[in-house]
C-alpha cells in the first residue's frame, strides 16, 4: 500500500517468473535508433504478452531472466530490473501487454569480454566486431534479439519511487537520459494518450508536464514522433525540450547535457518547484543529480535558500522522485 492506495508488487519472483510472449509491437519498430557508429548505438522497443497477469502501473518496473550464462557463469542469469516503458493499458490498451526500452549493451576491446576474438557474431541488428574482444550485456541482448513467438521470463512488477501524483492538477517537470526516458513515456501516453485518461471529450490530467531528454545523437533521441504529437495537440499543458550532447552547444559554448537546456528555463523552473503541486521526475544516468545542483544552486542562493536542503524537503514531500544508475 503506497499513500493509501493498493498497488501490484512482486506477483512473480524470480524462482517462480512469469513465461510471457513476445509479441509484434504495433506502435515502434523494434529497433527505435539510428546507428550512430557506436558500438553500443542500439536501443529497442519490445513488447511481451502478460495476459493480464501481470498487472502494473505507471512508474514501475518488472524484472527479466535471461538464459544465461552470465558474467559468474550462472543459468540462468539473475534477474536484470528495467523501467516500464508503456502505461499500465500498455501500448495496445487492452491491458495484457508490458512494453521494455532497452539500450543493447555492446563494449568493445574493454576491461571485461565474453567473446573472444573471432566470437562475435552478427546479433539480430546485423552488428558484429569478430575482429575484436567483445562483451555483451547477457540480458540486454537477450532482450534486443527477441523476435515475435520467442518465451520470455518476467518478474515484479516492483517499485514505487517513480509513481505519479493522484493529482490531476499537478505539475510534472521529467528529466531523462537515454533509456530513462521509460517512465516518462508510460505517463505520458496515460495523461495525452489513452482512453485510461480521457474524460468528457479532454483529459483528466490538467496540470503542466515538461519534459526534458538527454541523448548524445539526434539519431539517437527516442519515441520523439510520441512527443511531438503531444507538444502539437496539447501545446498548454505539453513542453517538450532535448539535449543533444555530442551535437548542440549552448550559447556560451559548452556541449548541451539535460542541465545546460534546463538553465535556460532555470528561472520558470524554479518558480514551477516553488509550486506544492509539482513533481520533479528523475530517470537516467547518475551525474544528473549534480547537474542538478549545478542549474538550480546559484538560483537558490539568490533566492537565500540551499539547494541541497530545497531537493531533501522535495523528496521528504514526495514531490522528488529519483532512479538512477
Amino acid at each position: 500500500v503506497v499513500h493509501g492506495k493498493e498497488i501490484p508488487w512482486n506477483l512473480f519472483t524470480p524462482k517462480a517468473p512469469y513465461q510471457g510472449k513476445v509479441i509484434e509491437n504495433d506502435v515502434h519498430p523494434q529497433t527505435l535508433t539510428e546507428d550512430t557508429g557506436d558500438a553500443n548505438w542500439e536501443t529497442t522497443h519490445v513488447t511481451f504478452d502478460h495476459g493480464g497477469n501481470v498487472p502494473y502501473i505507471e512508474g514501475q518496473s518488472i524484472g527479466v531472466i535471461a538464459p544465461g550464462p552470465d558474467k559468474k557463469g550462472e543459468k540462468p542469469a539473475r534477474i536484470r530490473l528495467y523501467s516500464i516503458a508503456s502505461s499500465a493499458v500498455g501500448d495496445n490498451q487492452n491491458s495484457k501487454t508490458v512494453s521494455l526500452c532497452v539500450k543493447r549493451v555492446v563494449e568493445v576491446d574493454g576491461t571485461h569480454a565474453n567473446r573472444e576474438v573471432g566470437e562475435d557474431k552478427p546479433d539480430k541488428a546485423g552488428t558484429a566486431f569478430p575482429d575484436n574482444k567483445v562483451y555483451r550485456g547477457v540480458c540486454s541482448n537477450h532482450i534486443c534479439d527477441m523476435s515475435p513467438g520467442d518465451d520470455v521470463m518476467i518478474t515484479g512488477p516492483t517499485g514505487a519511487e517513480m509513481l505519479l501524483p493522484e493529482d490531476p492538477e499537478a505539475n510534472i517537470i521529467m528529466l531523462a537520459t537515454g533509456t530513462g526516458i521509460a517512465p516518462m513515456r508510460a505517463y505520458c501516453r496515460l495523461l495525452f494518450h489513452d482512453d485510461a485518461g480521457a474524460s468528457d471529450g479532454g483529459r483528466k490530467f490538467k496540470g503542466l508536464a515538461w519534459l526534458f531528454m538527454g541523448v548524445p545523437y539526434s539519431k539517437s533521441l527516442l519515441y520523439d514522433d510520441e512527443h511531438q504529437d503531444y507538444k502539437k495537440n496539447y501545446p498548454s499543458q505539453f513542453k517538450y525540450d532535448y539535449a543533444v550532447s555530442r551535437e548542440q552547444k549552448n550559447a556560451a559554448g559548452q556541449k548541451m547535457y539535460i542541465q545546460t537546456k534546463m538553465a535556460e528555463y532555470a528561472d520558470e523552473l524554479w518558480e514551477l518547484m516553488q509550486d506544492e503541486k509539482t513533481h520533479v521526475y528523475m530517470c537516467g544516468l547518475k551525474g544528473m543529480e549534480s547537474g542538478m545542483a549545478e542549474c538550480f544552486g546559484p538560483i537558490a542562493e539568490k533566492a537565500g535558500k540551499d539547494w541541497a536542503e530545497f531537493a531533501k524537503a522535495m523528496k521528504k514531500a514526495d514531490r522528488y522522485h529519483v532512479e538512477v544508475y
